[in-house]
C-alpha cells in the first residue's frame, strides 16, 4: 500500500506530505483547488511523463516521493530482486526528480533506475484509473486475464502444455527439414571420406608399427655389420681365437674334469653350464635375425609410401591412426542417420498430427469455458452498472474464433459496451469515456474480479454524470473494493466522500503573490464540515450539518454490513 506522498515544487504544490490510509482514502476540494495534480504527481513517481513545464514557477527543480508497504508476496518485490534492489525492511521508496534543465533522477531504495523500469515497478504498485488514463481493461491481455482468472484455470494450463508440446514438434521438424536442405552434398562428402580411409584399410596402431619398420630399414647395413660381428665373435672366432661358445665350453669341460679331483667349483660349473647354453640361444636368435635382413631398397621404399598415406589421412582426420579411425566410425554413424533422414521426418509429421489433435481438444475445452466465464462475467458486470446510475448500459464478453493457435488459445476475445439506449455494441476501447471505464472497472473490481496484481487502486472522476441513489450505490461499490485494496479516489459526491477511511482535504491558498495547494487529513468535526459544504454548496448551515452527520452514520452502518 501506499504509505506517504511527498511532493515538492510540482504545479502549484510548492511542498505538501501525505499519509495515507489502509482502505479507502478519499480526497475532495473546491474545483481548480489542485486535486488531479496530486494523481499527476503520483502518476509521474510511478513512471508516467512529465516535463520541465511541470516545475513550479519561479523553481529549479521538482521532486516526488512515494513510500510503499510490501510484503515478500507483492510482485513488485519479486521485480526488485530480479534487479538486485533491495527492499529487506518491506518498503519501496521511489523518489523522482527533474531539474529545468532537463535532467531528470529516478532512485528506487536508492538505486538509480530508468523511467522503462519504473513504469513496469509501478505497475505492479497502483493501478490508476483516470479520466485520461487507459484502463487495464482496455489492453488486450488485461481481458483475457479478465475472463480466464488466475492460475487456478485447469483449462487454460492444459492448452498451455499441449501447446508448448505442440511448437516442440513443430520446431523439430523444422530442424530436421533444414538439414535435409543440406542433405545431398553432405552425404557426398562423407561417403568419399568414409571410402578413402577404408581403401587405406588401415589397422591400430599401424602408425607406430611402420614407423619402427621404416627406421629398421633405413638402417639395414649397418645393422648387418653389427649382427654379423656379433655371430662371429659368439660363434667363429676372430684371427685365429676360440670363439665365445668355444670358450665356454672348454671352461665348462675343464671345470667337470677338475671336479673329479675337487667338487669346490661345482656351482661355478654349473653358472658356465647355464650361460653356455643361454648364450647359444641366443645365437641362434641373431643368426636367424642375420639371415632375415632385407637389404631390398625397394621394400623401404613401400613402407615409406605406406607412411606418406597415412600421413595424408591423419592431416586430414586426425593426429593418428586412432584418431582416424574414430573419425571413420563417427561419419559411418553420421552417414546412417543422414540415410535415414526421411522416415526421421515422416515419424515427426506424425508426432505434430498427433499433438495438433491434443492441443486442438485442449483449446475447445478452453474456449467451452471461456464463453461460460464469459456470459457470467458480462452479466454481473451489466447487473452492476446498471446499478451505477448507467440504466441502459450493455456490457458484452465476446469469444470469438481466431485464425490460428496461440499462446493464449484459439480465441479472440473482445470486450463491446454500449452506454446508452439504441447504441450499437462496439469495442469497449473505441467507445467507453473515462467516466464509464472507472464505473466498469468498479463494477468489476466489484464483483470480487481483479484486472490487475496492484493493491493500490486510484479512481478520479469515477462520479462524473451521477447523483443521488446512484452516488450511494457507487460508494458502496468503493467500499466493497476497499475492503481488499488500498483505494485512493477523487470525487465531488458527498455520499462518496461519507464512505472515506481517511478523508483529505485539498484547497488552494493565495496570498496575491503566489498559490499554493494544501492537503489537510481531516478530523471527524471537519469532516462533517466539509460533507455539509458539498452537500448545500454554500457556506454551513445546521441542515447541511445534520444531513452530514446522518450521512456519515448512514455509511458508517453500510460499511459495517459488508464487513
Amino acid at each position: 500500500m501506499l504509505k506517504t506522498l511527498t511532493v515538492q515544487n510540482f504545479a502549484l504544490i510548492e511542498k505538501v506530505e501525505i499519509e495515507f490510509g489502509e482502505n479507502l482514502n478519499i480526497l475532495t476540494g473546491e474545483t481548480g483547488a489542485g486535486k488531479s495534480i496530486l494523481i499527476d504527481a503520483l502518476g509521474a513517481v510511478l513512471g508516467g511523463r512529465i516535463g520541465t513545464g511541470m516545475i513550479r514557477t519561479g523553481c529549479q527543480n521538482l521532486k516526488v516521493e512515494a513510500v510503499f508497504a510490501v510484503d515478500d508476496q507483492n510482485p513488485a518485490v519479486a521485480f526488485l530482486k530480479e534487479a538486485d534492489i533491495d527492499s529487506d525492511d518491506g518498503e519501496i521508496i521511489i523518489m523522482r526528480q527533474l531539474s529545468i534543465n532537463g535532467k531528470s533522477s529516478v532512485t528506487v531504495n536508492g538505486a538509480h533506475v530508468t523511467v522503462t523500469n519504473l513504469r513496469k515497478l509501478g505497475a505492479l504498485l497502483v493501478d490508476i484509473h483516470g479520466q485520461n488514463e487507459n484502463l487495464a481493461l482496455l489492453r488486450e491481455s488485461r481481458q483475457y486475464e479478465l475472463v480466464d482468472g488466475g492460475n487456478g484455470n485447469t483449462a487454460l494450463n492444459d492448452y498451455k502444455a499441449a501447446y508448448q508440446a505442440f511448437l516442440a514438434a513443430k520446431n523439430a521438424l523444422a530442424e530436421k527439414e533444414a538439414g535435409r536442405k543440406n542433405y545431398a552434398e553432405r552425404a557426398e562428402l562423407l561417403s568419399w571420406q568414409l571410402k578413402e580411409i577404408n581403401d587405406a584399410d588401415l589397422t591400430p596402431d599401424e602408425d607406430k608399427t611402420l614407423s619402427r619398420t621404416i627406421h629398421r630399414l633405413s638402417h639395414a647395413e649397418k645393422i648387418a655389420d653389427y649382427v654379423g660381428s656379433s655371430v662371429e665373435l659368439l660363434d667363429v672366432g676372430v684371427r685365429g681365437s676360440l670363439s665365445v661358445l668355444a670358450a665356454l665350453t672348454v671352461v665348462e669341460r675343464n671345470l667337470e674334469d677338475m671336479a673329479r679331483f675337487d667338487n669346490t667349483l661345482t656351482d661355478a660349473q654349473k653358472i658356465i653350464e647355464e650361460a653356455r647354453i643361454n648364450i647359444q640361444e641366443a645365437t641362434y636368435d641373431i643368426k636367424e635375425y642375420a639371415d632375415n635382413i632385407d637389404f631390398d631398397p625397394e621394400s623401404l621404399n613401400k613402407a615409406q609410401q605406406r607412411m606418406d598415406l597415412i600421413d595424408r589421412l591423419c592431416r586430414k582426420y586426425g593426429q593418428d591412426v586412432a584418431a582416424v579411425l574414430s573419425y571413420r566410425d563417427k561419419i559411418a554413424a553420421e552417414l546412417n542417420d543422414t540415410e535415414n533422414i526421411d522416415a526421421d521426418i515422416d515419424k515427426l509429421r506424425l508426432a505434430i498430427a498427433e499433438q495438433e489433435k491434443k492441443l486442438a481438444s485442449a483449446a475447445d475445452k478452453l474456449t467451452a469455458t471461456r464463453q461460460k466465464r464469459a456470459k457470467d462475467l458480462a452479466l454481473s458486470v451489466e447487473s452492476r452498472l446498471n446499478a451505477l446510475g448507467m440504466k441502459n448500459a450493455r456490457f458484452v464478453v465476446d469469444i470469438l474464433p481466431a485464425t490460428d493457435y496461440g499462446n493464449r488459445g484459439k480465441d479472440e476475445i473482445v470486450v463491446n459496451f454500449s452506454a446508452n439506449a439504441g447504441e450499437e455494441l462496439k469495442p469497449l476501447k473505441d467507445v467507453a469515456s473515462g467516466g464509464e471505464l472507472s464505473r466498469i472497472a468498479l463494477a468489476v473490481k466489484a464483483q470480487g474480479i481483479d484486472t490487475g496484481g496492484a493493491n493500490t487502486l486510484v479512481f478520479d472522476e469515477i462520479d462524473t454524470g451521477i447523483g443521488g441513489a446512484t452516488a450511494k450505490m457507487v460508494a458502496e461499490c468503493i467500499a466493497m473494493v476497499a475492503r481488499g485494496k488500498q483505494v485512493l479516489c477523487i470525487t465531488h459526491l458527498p455520499q462518496i466522500a461519507a464512505a472515506a477511511d481517511v478523508h483529505l482535504y485539498i484547497e488552494k491558498e493565495s496570498d496575491g503573490h503566489k498559490t499554493v495547494t494544501q492537503v489537510k487529513n481531516l478530523s471527524l468535526k471537519e469532516r462533517v464540515g466539509e460533507i455539509a459544504r458539498m452537500t448545500s454548496g454554500t457556506d454551513e448551515t445546521a441542515a447541511a450539518i445534520n444531513n452530514a452527520e446522518e450521512m456519515l452514520k448512514t455509511a458508517a452502518t453500510m460499511k459495517e454490513n459488508l464487513a
